[in-house]
């Protein structure tokens, strides 16, 4: 068995004063070193942080400047391949690793308001409408039976949104974590398209604009990664988090929405965190359409090790529909974790904060298009031709602020 070292190449998170983004790429260690290792005389698997991922995936994220090879004599790993392969998707956010995927920022956790990113977007491949609905969703308000439905079971009838496209019988992140008997878990292997829920896994799942998952263990990744979902145990789901809720779906704080005023549809997507950390809950918004976003409480929401998170949304540019705009993409078009624009949405010390930021350090792409949030809020807060306006005049980091009363709504248009 032979076995390659991949280091992470550090990348450091843009700083702002109060609120950051969540990935903990200030914390890159020995802990967080990918493997690539040569299981069988024919198959080699790639491992970051003990969770798999394709070769090319591994190439692409060293070829992109995300991993670099503690031995650069191995680089000829990727070198073969090269010369054959057309270029890549960098490696997937699956095991929620800083290392593994740097672009896909997770929830953001708190310490005040603040600015965030830097600007834009450009344009994009993608159509004018959407194949995909959110509809498929019922029973919102209805006690999920524990142990009862099958993993094979997608519960659709218990709030859950299922994602059809993403081929995974509507789940949007499978993590399997094996039998870790309460202790943290040390091995995630994220499950790919074409797979479904079943023993050992944790099953990851969307809800309907405005709502969030309950979802998720006390028990998360040893070294930082972060698992929701319900479990696959004795071939039936479970509840991972039934002290905060016996529904599948919470409705957080309220209070924030988004409205398109573009001609074309809008897609914004929000991390699935904690989960795989990628850009997979939809929210697909048609010309003339608004629809609320997910205002996370911070007393009542997922905490990364101690630190209070809140939601990352990720707008795509203006046409894409979510069935390309929603998942991990390839770099090659500004969308998924490529997008040029996140929000920042959360609610922390009796006041509801959002910004508008650049997705720094995956792209400086400018968006094409303007992006404004309106209400009664403490201070201007908008982007326009490349730059962002707020409290210190145009900049190319980004807005935040805090809302006084009412609803705050995102307007994006063309």
């Amino acid at each position: 068995m032979k076995r390659y070292l991949i280091a992470a190449a550090a990348v450091a998170a843009a700083a702002s004063p109060h609120l950051h983004k969540h990935r903990h790429l200030h914390d890159l260690n020995e802990r967080d070193l990918p493997t690539v290792t040569d299981a069988v005389a024919t198959a080699t698997v790639y491992e970051i942080t003990g969770t798999q991922i394709a070769k090319d995936a591994a190439c692409a994220g060293v070829a992109s400047g995300k991993f670099t090879w503690k031995n650069p004599a191995d680089a000829a790993i990727c070198a073969a391949a090269a010369s054959s392969a057309a270029p890549t998707a960098p490696a997937p956010p699956a095991s929620a690793s800083p290392s593994a995927s740097p672009g896909a920022e997770a929830g953001q956790f708190y310490g005040g308001p603040a600015g965030g990113g830097h600007g834009g977007a450009a344009g994009s491949g993608g159509s004018g409408g959407s194949g995909w609905t959110d509809s498929g969703a019922t029973g919102i308000d209805a006690d999920f039976p524990d142990g009862q439905l099958d993993c094979g079971t997608f519960p659709s009838q218990y709030g859950a949104l299922p994602v059809s496209y993403l081929g995974m019988n509507g789940w949007i992140g499978l993590q399997d974590v094996g039998s870790n008997n309460g202790g943290p878990i040390h091995t995630i292997h994220t499950l790919l398209s074409g797979d479904n829920c079943r023993e050992g896994v944790m099953c990851s799942y969307a809800c309907p604009a405005g709502y969030t998952k309950t979802q998720w263990p006390q028990t998360q990744g040893a070294t930082g990664q972060s698992v929701g979902g319900l479990s696959c145990s004795g071939g039936k789901l479970r509840l991972t988090n039934p002290g905060l809720s016996s529904k599948l779906c919470m409705a957080g704080q309220g209070g924030v929405q988004a409205q398109n005023n573009a001609g074309q549809v809008v897609s914004i997507c929000r991390t699935d965190y904690p989960g795989t950390e990628a850009e997979t809950v939809p929210v697909a918004l048609q010309p003339g359409q608004s629809q609320p976003l997910n205002n996370p409480n911070a007393d009542t929401g997922y905490k990364w090790q101690g630190k209070d998170t809140s939601a990352q949304y990720y707008l795509n540019p203006i046409g894409v529909g979510p069935e390309k705009a929603c998942q991990w993409g390839d770099g090659s078009q500004p969308i998924g974790n490529w997008a040029p624009i996140n929000f920042g949405v959360g609610y922390k010390g009796g006041k509801t904060w959002l910004s508008i930021f650049q997705n720094k350090p995956t792209t400086l792409q400018k968006y094409q298009g303007r992006v404004e949030l309106k209400g009664d809020l403490s201070d201007k807060c908008y982007y326009e031709n490349g730059k962002f306006y707020g409290a210190t005049g145009p900049n190319d980091d980004g807005c935040t602020v805090a809302v006084n009363s009412g609803t705050a709504t995102y307007i994006i248009s063309s």
